[in-house]
C-alpha cells in the first residue's frame, strides 16, 4: 500500500507573529483540504466538548480555526458529537450543549453552530453498513453526523484507560456512535471488583449508567452486577486501588476492533479530513470530570487524509518523546517492581491496549500505518 501523507507543525511560534490558531489555518491548507469540494456542502467538524471538571479538552479557538477555512471553502461548517452511555454533563442534548457552553464552545466563539448527533435522548441514530466488518455488520451512528456531505475529525490526542490512547479513530469511531452504538462497542468486556483491594469508596457507583454496580452496606464492598454492566470501563479510570479488572482477557482488543469498524462506517462514501493535537496529553480520557497531569510534552498539530496514518504519526511522536516528571507515567516508571513495557501508554495504564485498533483498521481498509511525515513551519 502506498504510503499516506502526513503533515505537522509544532507550537512554537515568533513572538509578535501568527497565533496558534492561524498556524493550524496554514497546516489544514498545507496538507491539502482545499482539495475537497465544499461548497455549499454541510460540513460536520466531530470533536469533544470535554466533561464538567477537565479542562485538558481542546480549547474553542482551535474549532473556529477549522470553521473559519470551511467557511473559507464555501462549506456550511457545525461542530457536533453524539451523547454519552454514562452519566455526566453530556447524556442527553440538553445537558450536552450546556456543557459545551460553559467549557466555551458556543456559535459565537466558534463561528458556527453546535448539533448534537444523536438528537435529544440519544437515540436519534441510523444503522450503517460496515463494509468488510468482522465484528459489526451495521454502526448505529448519529443521524446528523451522517447527513453531513463532508466529515472532518478534530481530535485532542491523549492517553485512555482502556484503548492505551484516544486518537482520531476513537473519536470518530467512539464518538460518532449514538448511546446504542456506544454500547455495542463496549459490551464485549465486563469487569469484577476485588473484594480485597476494594475500599468502597464508591466513586466507581457515580461512574455508571446501568446499575452494574451493587455496594454491600454490611461488608463496605462493591461488586458487579453482570446482567446490568455493558462494560464501558468507566468505573477502572474511577478507583484509584487498582480494585477493578476486566475478565474477558480481549475485551480491550474486541473494543478497538469495533471503534475501527465504527469510524469505517462514518468514513466511507464521502470527503473526509482529520486533525489530531498532541497537547496536554493527559492519562485520561476527556470523558472524565477531572484530568491528571499530563504524561508527556506538548508535541505538535498533525493532518492528513488518512486517519489511520494520522494517529501512527501521533502514537510514534508520543513514544519517542521523554515522560514528564510527576506524573501517572513518570510515577509508574519509579515505583518499585514496575515492569517497563517500553511503551509510554501501556506505561501510564498497564490494563490498556492500542495495537489491536491500528491493526484491525489497516486489515479492514481503513488507511495505511505507513506514512511520510512532512513538517510546516
Amino acid at each position: 500500500m502506498e504510503k499516506s501523507k502526513v503533515y505537522f507543525t509544532d507550537f512554537r511560534t515568533v513572538a509578535f507573529g501568527d497565533g496558534l490558531p492561524t498556524k493550524l489555518k496554514k497546516l489544514i491548507k498545507k496538507a491539502g483540504i482545499q482539495q475537497i469540494d465544499m461548497d455549499g456542502k454541510f460540513v460536520a467538524i466531530k470533536l469533544h466538548f470535554g466533561e464538567l471538571g477537565n479542562i485538558s479538552y481542546l480549547r474553542p479557538n482551535y474549532a473556529k480555526a477549522v470553521a473559519d477555512v470551511v467557511k473559507e471553502l464555501g462549506g456550511r461548517p457545525f461542530l457536533t458529537d453524539c451523547n454519552t452511555m454514562y452519566p455526566g454533563s453530556r447524556k442527553n442534548a440538553l445537558e450536552h450543549l450546556e456543557c459545551a457552553w460553559e467549557n466555551g464552545f458556543t456559535p459565537l466563539t466558534v463561528g458556527c453552530p453546535i448539533i448534537i448527533g444523536d438528537g435529544l435522548k440519544g437515540t436519534d441514530d441510523i444503522a450503517v453498513p460496515v463494509q468488510g466488518g468482522e465484528y459489526v455488520k451495521e454502526a448505529k451512528i448519529g443521524r446528523a453526523v451522517m447527513d453531513a456531505d463532508v466529515f472532518i475529525s478534530l481530535t485532542h490526542f491523549k492517553g485512555h484507560e482502556m484503548t492505551g490512547f484516544g486518537g482520531a479513530i476513537k473519536n470518530i469511531g467512539m464518538g460518532c456512535g449514538s448511546r446504542a452504538g456506544k454500547t455495542e462497542q463496549h459490551s464485549d468486556g465486563k469487569p469484577s471488583i476485588s473484594p480485597e483491594a476494594c475500599k468502597g469508596c464508591r466513586k466507581c457507583a457515580k461512574e455508571c449508567a446501568n446499575n452494574g454496580l451493587i455496594f454491600n452496606p454490611e461488608t463496605k464492598k462493591m461488586s458487579v452486577d453482570q446482567n446490568s454492566c455493558v462494560g464501558c470501563g468507566r468505573c477502572l479510570g474511577a478507583c484509584n486501588f487498582d480494585a477493578i479488572n476486566f475478565d474477558n482477557y480481549n475485551a480491550n482488543e474486541v473494543l478497538n476492533c469495533k471503534m475501527a469498524e465504527y469510524t469505517k462506517a462514518v468514513l466511507d462514501g464521502r470527503p473526509s479530513f482529520h486533525i489530531s493535537l498532541v497537547v496536554d496529553v493527559s492519562p485520561n480520557c476527556d470523558c472524565h470530570g477531572e484530568n491528571d497531569a499530563p504524561i508527556l510534552p506538548n508535541l505538535g498539530m498533525f493532518a492528513s487524509f488518512d486517519p489511520l496514518a494520522l494517529d501512527q504519526a501521533c502514537v510514534d511522536a508520543c513514544l519517542a518523546a521523554t515522560p514528564l516528571p510527576h506524573s501517572q507515567l513518570s510515577d509508574n516508571l519509579a515505583s518499585p517492581g514496575f515492569v517497563d513495557h517500553h511503551d509510554h501508554f501501556t506505561n501510564s495504564t498497564p490494563e490498556s491496549e492500542w495495537r489491536s485498533c491500528l491493526n484491525h483498521a489497516e486489515k479492514i481498509g481503513l488507511g495505511s500505518r505507513a506514512y511520510d511525515l512532512i513538517v510546516i513551519k
